[in-house]
């Protein structure tokens, strides 16, 4: 592995800008797609290197695009990238979500069609899964998909769809047999955000931010190859991407952690409420600081073991419900704390009083609440772990 890490370090300085090796402002984040803008020409740099090396999507086989590591040298690769502090060169759902069931149960052409677009961020995706009616009970959907010829024809809607009107292509529940049991009557199937029929509407936040959208199908028509999986088997294959779902939630619990010996928080905690000797002057911020990063270390640890383990098995796990809930309250208590580091200022909405730090702070710790939502309640990820691993009665 020593001589794989040495072959990373100088593929990283020489491909890898010096600004893309510092903290970003939200508007910099890389998704890809094929209406992508680039404020800083560095991050276009930095995600054609690693796309065509196939790092954005480090263990995914060479021959679908990917860069086709081993654990262990996927290991190497993320301690070097952490290392010298890189920025992710793209954020997706294709690489968090779609492409790990893609892999799993998507056939040959629909992989070789949609996975190298993945990894390059050429296409930009979103998920249909909630609808108006079905958020929690999500297999109770509406959104009709009904054979004719060679196509699907849709009609219905979804809502919460993140990002919606700025993505290329949508992976989406429909209901090809109205009959059926709720669980058997669904299907998995991808198509073009541009087809004829589809439109969307932005759903202001109370943190003045629209990421989500309404989603609105009426007689979209797709073609039937586009289905994955088997016609009506595919509550299947939604129930492992919500896992992956939950998983990429979950990691928002251990942002914050970094190498810089000088933590962030504890500079802010330090700039906002002095210092004595060297140490934040309030001690319960000091502890609960402390208490944040170690619990961050310990769950990074945890999801790393899990990762290790599930490279035995490809069956789905309650783990990714444990994670989810954990990472989630993880991700809550650290807006908390920053909230309380910068006291009166962090309840500015708006004005110059106000830095645009403190700003933004305010509008995170927003929407952080709803990271106990997304991806599945945290009461339903309870109920998940109170059944699957703790075996309780219903």
């Amino acid at each position: 592995m020593e001589n794989f890490r040495q072959e990373v370090r100088q593929w990283l300085d020489k491909n890898c800008p010096e600004s893309m090796q510092t903290s970003g402002s939200e508007d910099e984040t890389v998704w890809g797609g094929r209406n992508a803008t680039y404020p800083n020409p560095d991050s276009k740099a930095w995600l054609d290197a690693m796309g065509s090396k196939g790092w954005t999507c480090p263990t995914w086989p060479k021959e679908f695009g990917g860069g086709g590591l081993s654990f262990e040298e996927n290991s190497v690769l993320q301690s070097e990238l952490e290392r010298i502090n890189a920025r992710p060169a793209l954020i997706s759902f294709g690489i968090s979500m779609l492409g790990p069931v893609l892999l799993e149960y998507g056939n040959e052409e629909q992989k070789l069609e949609h996975l190298p677009k993945i990894v390059r961020g050429e296409i930009r995706w979103c998920q249909g899964y909630s609808e108006p009616g079905s958020g929690s009970d999500l297999a109770s959907l509406q959104t009709r998909a009904v054979v004719d010829g060679d196509e699907y024809v849709i009609n219905g809607s979804k809502v919460w769809t993140s990002y919606a009107n700025f993505a290329d292509w949508i992976f989406c529940l429909v209901r090809t047999d109205a009959n059926a049991p709720k669980h058997e009557g669904i299907s998995f199937v991808l198509f073009d955000m541009t087809s004829t029929g589809i439109s969307t509407k932005p759903i202001q936040l109370i943190s003045g931010e629209s990421p989500f959208c309404e989603t609105f199908f009426d007689d979209v028509r797709i073609p039937r190859p586009n289905l994955v999986g088997k016609e009506n088997q595919g509550w299947t294959i939604a129930k492992k991407l919500l896992q992956h779902e939950r998983n990429m939630v979950a990691g928002m619990g251990t942002r914050g952690k970094t190498n810089n010996p000088a933590n962030k928080m504890e500079n802010q905690a330090k700039q906002y409420v002095g210092e004595i000797d060297g140490k934040i002057a309030s001690a319960s911020l000091r502890d609960g600081i402390a208490r944040h990063q170690m619990n961050s270390i310990a769950f990074a640890l945890t999801l790393r073991r899990s990762a290790e383990e599930a490279k035995t098995t490809s069956a789905p796990s309650p783990a990714s419900s444990m994670f989810k809930y954990y990472g989630t309250e993880q991700n809550k208590n650290r807006f908390e704390i920053l909230l309380d580091i910068m006291g009166s200022q962090s309840l500015g909405w708006e004005g110059d009083s106000f830095d645009p730090r403190e700003l933004s702070t305010n509008r995170e710790w927003l929407r952080s609440k709803a990271n106990s939502i997304e991806g599945g309640t945290s009461e339903v990820q309870l109920n998940i772990i109170a059944k699957r691993v703790l075996g309780l009665p219903d």
